[in-house]
Order: structure tokens, then C-alpha cells, then sequence
């Protein structure tokens, strides 16, 4: 009947949801820099390189974040680890003396 009041929780057949809109926005997917620039290498060595992927606290930047690929994401993982070892970079934040 057309003159009856719609309940709560009855779907409206006129208004259908868009598929391809979900709700969150898209978000374009970072390029590992290493994949796309293969000039570039992965070196223990150079502390410059290893930093924008070490947060300030100096903990490793994940993969999602960083937008390395698998494999180039371990391979900043060991040198990563490699450098703070051999004090190349720090463990972590500097720290500020109360004194």
C-alpha cells in the first residue's frame, strides 16, 4: 500500500548503494623506491640512506608505511641492524639530560 508509513529497518528498493564506493577513501599505493629506482642501493654503510626509514623514537618503519617491497623491506631491516651495531645510527632517541 502507498499510504503506509515505511518501519524502522525497511530497505529502500529505490536507493541502491553505489558497488564500487565502500566507504573508505582510496588510497594510492606507494612505489618501493628501491624497485623503481635501481640505482640505489641498500648499504649498511650509509647511515643517510637508512634514516627515513627508522622513526625519531628509532624504531624500523614498517612496510606498509615505508612502501618497500618484501624483500627490499628486509633487506633495510638487516642493515638497519647493522648500523646500530656499529653505532652508525642510534637504538634510539637521543636522550635529554635532566641535570
Amino acid at each position: 500500500m502507498p499510504f503506509m508509513k515505511k518501519r524502522f529497518g525497511d530497505k529502500d528498493k529505490d536507493k541502491k548503494k553505489d558497488p564500487r564506493k565502500k566507504g573508505r577513501p582510496i588510497i594510492r599505493r606507494r612505489v618501493c623506491r628501491f624497485c623503481a629506482d635501481k640505482k640505489l642501493t641498500i648499504d649498511y654503510k650509509d647511515g643517510r640512506v637508512l634514516t627515513p626509514f627508522t622513526t625519531e623514537r628509532g624504531r624500523i618503519v614498517v612496510r606498509r608505511i615505508s612502501g618497500n617491497c618484501a624483500s627490499h623491506q628486509r633487506e633495510i631491516t638487516l642493515a638497519i641492524k647493522r648500523a646500530r651495531i656499529l653505532a652508525l645510527i642510534p637504538f634510539s632517541a637521543t636522550q635529554i639530560s635532566l641535570a
